[in-house]
């Protein structure tokens, strides 16, 4: 089983990237959690599961072009998420593994992140094809952040 925990403040907008993919995402083998806010909510199903994939995903600022997205690297996890955690990503990441054969962190770069927003049609996009890319198991094709920004490039 695979599990993906979907990040985001539903009322601000682009940041509501993981709650929209945790709530439209559907796919054999795989299990989706809104966790809205407070993804350390979420730890016990994580340890009860044991997911041979744990999949997260959040709007991340990464200096990219609206709708960019990227794995994150776990040591970065803890910079660039927009979400109001309580528990910090990268504290999450560290709780969980053990519980998982494989953690991906996902982070989609939002245009707008306001209260009472809508989502930006470039991150709704990204989010589709997000979804594809999980649903056909490509998800690893994904770049990278890397550390310096000339070397981003927009691949969805």
């Amino acid at each position: 089983m695979k599990l993906l925990i979907g990040i985001g403040n539903e009322l601000k907008g682009d940041d509501a990237i993981g709650v929209f993919v945790a709530e439209n995402f559907r796919a054999e083998e795989w299990k989706c959690i809104n966790a809205g806010t407070v993804p350390e909510n979420f730890l016990g199903v994580v340890r009860r599961e044991k997911p041979e994939l744990l999949v997260l995903v959040d709007a991340a600022e990464m200096s990219l072009p609206p709708g960019s997205v990227r794995i994150i690297p776990r040591e970065r996890a803890n910079s660039m998420f927009y979400s109001t955690h309580s528990l910090p990503l990268g504290e999450f990441i560290e709780r969980a593994e053990g519980h998982s054969e494989s953690i991906l962190l996902i982070g989609v770069q939002p245009f707008r992140a306001g209260l009472d927003e809508k989502m930006s049609p470039e991150v709704k996009a990204a989010a589709e094809k997000l979804m594809q890319l999980l649903r056909r198991e490509e998800f690893y094709e994904l770049e990278e952040l890397a550390k310096e920004s000339n070397k981003y490039k927009n691949i969805l």
